[in-house]
């Protein structure tokens, strides 16, 4: 079936978006907003900024601008647009006109230096600088990586002030950068810090450090041969060796068409944070940039998390409408896309796809269920089930034969008695012959 969304969104359409209040809950940005790649930095005015790329098509990665998301408490996010060109009438690479993809950010003695990267026309690393952390950035210039040109910039700056610059793919390459924060120190420049044998490396490391360890987060290939992981390794050196940690999360099933993650981690406020993205559009791209809290054994590994819905906030009250792109979990052909300027959906949905919130808190019980939808070219059921696909049923909701046409409509049904916080699971099943039924949902809440 043909995708309805696979046009560049119009950057005046994103642009409406963002006096919209942005709250904790995952995606952190707002239906129509993709951003990926998330870098987080917490400098010294308690806000934590997050660096990345701009995804605004399902044809190619990324874009030819950047944007930066801040937050003062997790719970709220105000996204800067437009602070970073490559082409156009605010191009500051003047060298080139090719995509930016993956950016990190350092700052040191007044300055903010952006380490972006493009992967035309020979895997080009640049740096760009401003007086604030939210840019403009300006005065775009390559930096010389001495013949091994790849991608994904990350710059640490260590407690003795010696910075060092991290990039690659497949092989992750590291060097100390020199005092001006611009040039590589050639002689340092270490190929295969990490590799794919010996760490599941794919791209996109994110350096960062904790009780004397130096940590390297990255695109993990330890599952299904697909780079969905955000893994991570540690030393005690910069330069390593580096002994492979695990996981910290695996987007895999984000996205029917979901291909690769990139991220990073952060301490702010006392708690240290996973940044990553999810694809959306049954596409690698259209990524979404989402937060989870993690945390720390005695030895310095890090647990696991899930993906959720909730992000850094408390579960979903199920008495709110919940947006049906906070999704975190999708099988089958459904997908999240965006059907209106400024409005997500669960789309495309056929007999027995299944969508997971998590978490849900239902306090002291419900008693109906009410859901806006897109009918589709059939009729059919939504199972909605507490806990577990096979779990307690908490409604039945029927869903009217629809012409083919997109119309909203709202449908309800009675709930179980369901009490406390579960996650959440939609389930869908219809006669309709497969990739004929296309319904969509845009929100459900509970009465």
């Amino acid at each position: 079936m043909k995708m309805k969304s696979r046009k560049r969104i119009p950057a005046f359409l994103l642009l409406t978006l963002f006096s919209a209040p942005l709250f904790a809950q995952n995606p952190i940005v707002p239906a129509g907003v993709y951003f990926a790649d998330p870098a987080a930095h917490v400098w010294g005015d308690s806000i934590l900024y997050l660096y990345g790329s701009l995804d605004e098509s399902t044809d190619y990665y990324c874009s030819w601008r950047h944007h930066i998301l801040s937050t003062k408490d997790m719970m709220e996010w105000t996204i800067h647009p437009d602070r970073f060109f490559s082409k156009g009438d605010k191009d500051e690479v003047p060298y080139n006109n090719s995509l930016l993809f993956a950016p990190d950010c350092m700052y040191k003695d007044g300055t903010y230096f952006l380490y972006f990267c493009q992967p035309d026309p020979h895997h080009a690393e640049g740096v760009a600088t401003s007086a604030s952390p939210t840019g403009p950035f300006s005065n775009g210039a390559p930096i010389h990586t001495f013949g091994h040109n790849q991608i994904d910039p990350c710059v640490f700056i260590d407690d003795d002030g010696q910075a060092y610059y991290v990039w690659g793919q497949f092989t992750l390459k590291m060097a100390r950068m020199k005092p001006n924060m611009v040039e590589l120190d050639e002689s340092s420049i270490t190929d295969s810090v990490l590799t794919e044998f010996d760490h599941y490396f794919h791209e996109g490391a994110f350096m960062t450090k904790r009780q004397g360890i130096y940590y390297l987060v990255y695109a993990d290939l330890s599952r299904a041969n697909m780079p969905t992981c955000l893994g991570y390794a540690m030393s005690d050196q910069p330069f390593g060796p580096y002994q492979y940690g695990g996981v910290v999360i695996d987007n895999d099933r984000c996205d029917p068409g979901n291909w690769n993650n990139h991220g990073s981690i952060a301490e702010f406020n006392g708690q240290w944070y996973v940044f990553y993205h999810r694809a959306t559009h049954n596409s690698k791209m259209m990524r979404k940039a989402c937060v989870e809290p993690i945390s720390f054994n005695a030895d310095g590994t890090i647990d696991e998390v899930l993906m959720t819905s909730q992000g850094a906030g408390g579960p979903l009250p199920s008495t709110n409408r919940i947006e049906a792109e906070r999704a975190c979990t999708l099988l089958g052909t459904v997908r999240i896309q965006l059907c209106e300027p400024d409005n997500e959906e669960l789309g495309e949905i056929q007999h027995d796809d299944r969508a997971l919130f998590r978490y849900v808190d239902f306090a002291g019980g419900v008693e109906r269920a009410v859901l806006r939808i897109s009918p589709g070219k059939a009729s059919g059921v939504i199972s909605i089930k507490q806990g577990m696909p096979w779990g307690p049923t908490v409604a039945t909701v029927n869903i009217p034969r629809g012409d083919g046409e997109k119309s909203w409509t709202t449908v309800t049904a009675s709930a179980s008695n369901v009490t406390g916080v579960h996650p959440l699971w939609l389930l869908f099943y219809s006669d309709a012959p497969q990739a004929e039924w296309g319904m969509a949902v845009d929100w459900l809440l509970f009465e």
